[in-house]
């Protein structure tokens, strides 16, 4: 089971927090939810092949919306936010006048640095994609990715690639594993990322699961889900 499902989606809920966080009624949530992927969309493919190209160099880990009766709040994730944020702020201003023209609401977009950006696998997903893009020998770029994660302080990574590798006629999988991944062990701190290389052969599907230890301690995904959920009432106690 643990191949077939997404760990994101397996643990949400469980112990990790929604990377969408607003209550809408019944009539307005589709179109609330198709809002917040076209702000996605906008940052992560943007329109502007040059912004395009300069928020992927910037290592996007996620993106947050919180939604309030008033704005919306956008907060981005980022390996190098001062790709984003440009000259004195010119280019997240532009962004942020971007998705308020988008979606016609007010934006309030906040930009958060990420510390160690190879233990999120998003980011080393648009590392790897980006390296085939370019050309680049997977399997070299597979194992330097590997071994700067493992390097960073991670419990085991996987990199699964799935296309025309090497300019193959035929399409296959190639994977590597290091450490260990325990998928289906819900308390395993999990990340998974996806990405696409653009090739002249074709597209190649770059996937990365990292296992960064368990949940407990200190967790940079945002506040823990278990402290959302209501506390269970004392444990009835009969007399003989």
């Amino acid at each position: 089971m643990g191949q077939k499902v997404n760990p994101i989606g397996f643990r949400t809920g469980v112990v990790l927090g929604w990377k969408s966080r607003w209550y809408a009624s019944k009539h307005d949530f589709a179109d609330l939810l198709y809002e917040d992927q076209r702000i996605r969309d906008h940052i992560r493919k943007h329109p502007d092949a040059k912004k395009a190209q300069q928020f992927r160099n910037a290592g996007i880990a996620r993106i947050e919306i919180e939604r309030t009766r008033d704005e919306v709040k956008v907060v981005l994730y980022v390996a190098r936010p001062g790709l984003i944020i440009g000259q004195q702020g010119r280019d997240v201003e532009a962004l942020q006048e971007e998705l308020q023209d988008l979606i016609g609401r007010r934006v309030n977009l906040k930009i958060e640095e990420i510390a160690r950006p190879e233990l999120h696998a998003q980011v080393v997903a648009d590392d790897v994609a980006s390296q085939l893009s370019r050309r680049a020998s997977f399997r070299r770029t597979m194992k330097r990715a590997m071994e700067q994660t493992m390097e960073a302080g991670a419990k085991g990574i996987k990199i699964q690639l799935a296309g025309r590798l090497g300019g193959a006629e035929m399409a296959r999988r190639e994977k590597q594993i290091s450490g260990s991944i325990p998928l289906s062990t819900l308390m395993a701190d999990i990340d998974w990322g996806f990405a696409e290389a653009k090739t002249a052969q074709g597209h190649i599907g770059v996937q990365v699961w990292i296992n960064r230890g368990t949940f407990g301690g200190d967790n940079s995904d945002g506040a823990h889900a278990q402290t959302g959920k209501t506390s269970k009432g004392p444990k009835r106690t009969y007399k003989r």
